[in-house]
């Protein structure tokens, strides 16, 4: 009966007491915490062979630059701050994080493309700011920083740049929908007019798939061939939808020809483990084998985003490549070269350190956004903004597992709001607040109450929140120790692109709203069975 009350009490609007919480559900176990990597499923099996996904979780457009016998990666970031994050392997399997090349928000960033000219390392992406869109330029003359402020080199009305250098010893950038244009010999602006080259390479009508949409140009160049390959088909709607297709020109101002093997590689079948494959970077391995490296959504779970996959690729008499993964459901003999170590980083923070951890970026952060912190030695202050999720701009982090849970411990200050969530954006998250006296819902991006005014008093609190394969339980705790459910749970398996648009995906977050702070420790993650 207490807990039917609570119920119709959160159902009806009313505000929950962290005391009626502790008779409306049973005390939970403590789990077991596991140290290190804990966001990663491994990919390399440790037997000469690996398994997708390379890079487990929000992952898109990843692109590749071989650099000697190192690797470095970065990816689409979209409104997650710092952005373009940074990778580096000596065997395309384990990767280790360098930071990141971007804090300043210049708005979504979109499909990056990292190349090397000249002794300089360079980073050009598409950025979008509501209806507004650009295209941007950073450099470093060391791959770990520091890295310059973003340039903006214009070209509105393109995305997904691939950068390029001709016979003619020319700089250019290819752009979405088969055009071209050059650069100045310092990479950092347009020396010319966009010129269409390419007119890309039609699919069947018959064909399920989400739009034409060709983007993401990457070009290689290989015995006295140029390679452009492309993405067609869009990143997202029917499984069956996005592609890999391919053209080469003896010249990099073209004609380009099709290849006669199009699509190098498309989702056949809604049965197959891996979803919408596309966007790929063709990369030569240390000991003379080729590498395709896309991203996918994994079969049922599109809240993780689009995660990146490895598929060896190769080379026919006639100077075309082949794809022989299949649909990446088995073991792949893995590529040479040494580990860099265990790949990934660990999701678990301690908050013991004096600056915010690799793992956590805001949402579309004000470009102070960073003076919201504080650092203790044993906790993270983190200084309220507006009234919800919505407007508060959480810290996320990007979860790679079907199924996880996350537990933190906040100290809420007198006019704060503190919380734990899955959050996918402004528009669409879900989780639980208190002010330290009350509780406050998160579900389908609204709040139940309406609005939680700041407590007076404050308080303590622990929150864990558990995603097993869609479905989300709550547990709160005033001690650390005893554990009650809260009493509604919920099915997330809707929070994704298809249902909300963005590209992004449902990451655990927390947040800090109104006029106090909140202080943050003992971020604790592990994957479950």
């Amino acid at each position: 009966m207490q807990l039917k009350h609570a119920l119709k009490t959160l159902l009806a609007g009313g505000l929950l007491l962290l005391a009626s919480m502790a008779v409306a559900a049973e005390p939970a176990a403590a789990p077991t915490w596991k140290r290190g990597i804990e966001n990663q499923r491994q990919a390399d099996l440790g037997n000469g062979s690996f398994l997708n996904p390379v890079f487990a979780g929000d992952r898109p457009d990843p692109s590749v630059l071989k650099d000697g016998d190192d690797y470095y990666l970065t990816l689409s970031s979209f409104d997650a701050y710092p952005g373009l994050p940074l990778w580096h392997s000596r065997d395309l399997v384990n990767w280790q994080p360098l930071g990141h090349a971007i804090t300043k928000n210049v708005g979504a960033i979109w499909a990056p493309d990292i190349i090397k000219h000249e002794g300089r390392y360079y980073i050009y992406f598409p950025a979008r700011t509501g209806e507004t869109r650009s295209n941007f330029v950073v450099w470093a003359d060391d791959i770990k920083g520091p890295w310059s402020e973003p340039i903006d080199i214009g070209l509105e009305k393109y995305i997904d740049p691939g950068h390029a250098v001709g016979e003619d010893g020319k700089r250019y950038l290819f752009l979405s929908g088969g055009d071209y244009v050059q650069l100045a010999d310092d990479g950092l602006s347009v020396a010319g007019t966009p010129k269409h080259v390419y007119d890309g390479w039609k699919y069947p009508e018959s064909w399920d798939v989400e739009a034409y949409a060709q983007e993401g140009p990457k070009i290689n160049f290989r015995d006295g061939w140029y390679y452009m390959t492309t993405a067609v088909g869009g990143t997202a709607g029917p499984p069956t939808g996005h592609m890999v297709i391919t053209a080469r020109s003896r010249s990099i101002h073209g004609p380009w020809v099709n290849a006669p093997n199009n699509p190098i590689m498309r989702t056949q079948s809604a049965a197959e483990p891996w979803w919408s494959r596309g966007h790929a970077t063709v990369i030569e391995g240390t000991d003379g084998r080729w590498w395709m490296m896309y991203h996918g959504y994994e079969n049922g779970y599109w809240t993780l985003g689009r995660q990146a996959l490895l598929e060896p690729i190769e080379w026919t008499d006639d100077g075309w490549f082949v794809a022989k993964g299949d649909d990446l459901g088995q073991p792949l003999r893995k590529p040479s070269g040494e580990s860099v170590g265990q790949h990934g980083m660990a999701l678990s923070d301690s908050f013991s350190g004096s600056k915010l951890g690799p793992q956590w970026s805001f949402f579309n952060p004000a470009q102070d956004e960073y003076r919201r912190l504080g650092f203790t030695g044993n906790g993270l202050v983190l200084q309220g903004k507006g009234e919800t999720p919505r407007d508060s701009s959480p810290l996320t982090a990007i979860a790679g597992d079907k199924a996880y849970q996350f537990e933190v411990e906040m100290d809420i200050a007198p006019g704060a709001v503190g919380g734990a969530l899955l959050y996918y954006s402004d528009r669409l998250y879900v989780g639980v607040g208190s002010n330290g006296e009350k509780f406050i819902m998160h579900r389908y991006g609204e709040e139940r109450p309406t609005r939680l005014p700041p407590g007076e008093k404050g308080g303590k609190l622990w929150l864990r929140v558990t995603n097993n394969r869609h479905i989300v339980t709550i547990h709160s705790s005033t001690d650390g120790t005893t554990w009650q459910k809260y009493p509604v749970q919920m099915e997330v398996s809707g929070y994704h692109h298809n249902v909300a648009g963005k590209f992004l995906a449902l990451k655990p977050a927390i947040y800090a709203a109104g006029d106090g702070a909140v202080t943050f420790r003992n971020f604790r993650y592990r994957a479950l069975d």
